[in-house]
């Protein structure tokens, strides 16, 4: 009797998670220095992180109780949630090398 030769697939390796960035962004109102936050952090996510990230915008004058979970002290400030360790930064996010490396997007130099 002949041996039959069987052909067997190799196991598919495991997809890697999209990594999903998780922001808010604490503002009060529609000042000029919360659009212009909101703008910055924007393109940014846009040229760097290319539609894998989330921005939620928080106003602390409709939610001031949001303020206290993440320990909100000054505005606007965006705090990275996922991925872990959580990132706090403070300011209308204009430096972009300062956004980068504070959201451990870019090693500082």
């Amino acid at each position: 009797m002949k041996a039959k030769t069987v052909k067997r697939r190799a196991p598919t390796p495991p997809r890697q998670p999209v990594k999903a960035w998780q922001l808010r962004l604490y503002v009060t109102g529609q000042t000029p220095q919360s659009l212009t936050a909101f703008a910055n952090l924007k393109q940014m996510c846009d040229t760097h992180l290319k539609g894998h990230y989330l921005i939620t915008v928080i106003d602390l004058l409709k939610q001031p109780q949001l303020a206290k979970g993440d320990q909100i002290l000054a505005i606007p400030t965006v705090v990275r949630k996922l991925p872990k360790p959580v990132r706090t930064i403070i300011g209308n996010l204009s430096d972009t090398e300062h956004l980068l490396v504070g959201l451990d997007l870019r090693a500082a130099k």
